[in-house]
């Protein structure tokens, strides 16, 4: 992998992707100690289910990265806390994150052409991005 020509653009994207989903953990798990009213129990439990998610996904790039005999960072992309915590709110901003996981998670695929089984882990993860870009994009929708 080392002799791979994007070598040193797929460890910096593998870095970047860890950190984002680090960041993840904790916005999702601030989000759910935010959650009040009355649908509060499903919602925490998805913005939870969503943080061990994000951790999951930490936990394989942070094995790829140690398997390409890198270093996974220390530190987390910065989380804007707005204040802003209605559920509409927070979904928007769930979609921001989502849509940032799934480009970094393209931009990786692409970076992977000629490892294949790079290239299957990054698309695995594009389908994963996609799938929670598609259902938080429903969960704004409004009835009609």
């Amino acid at each position: 992998m080392k002799n791979h020509p994007n070598f040193n653009a797929i460890m910096e994207c593998l870095h970047k992707i860890f950190q984002d989903e680090m960041a993840g953990i904790i916005r999702y798990l601030h989000y759910s100690f935010m959650i009040m009213g009355h649908n509060r129990i499903p919602i925490q439990k998805w913005l939870r289910d969503r943080a061990d998610e994000s951790k999951m996904h930490a936990i394989a790039i942070g094995e790829k990265i140690t398997s390409l005999e890198g270093h996974p960072p220390v530190v987390t992309t910065k989380i804007e806390e707005t204040n802003m915590h209605n559920v509409d709110q927070l979904l928007k901003e769930s979609l921001v994150f989502e849509e940032q996981a799934l480009e970094h998670y393209r931009e990786l695929a692409k970076l992977a052409q000629g490892d294949i089984a790079l290239e299957d882990f990054a698309r695995d993860f594009v389908r994963k991005e996609t799938e929670h870009v598609d259902e938080v994009r429903k969960m704004l929708r409004k009835e009609k």
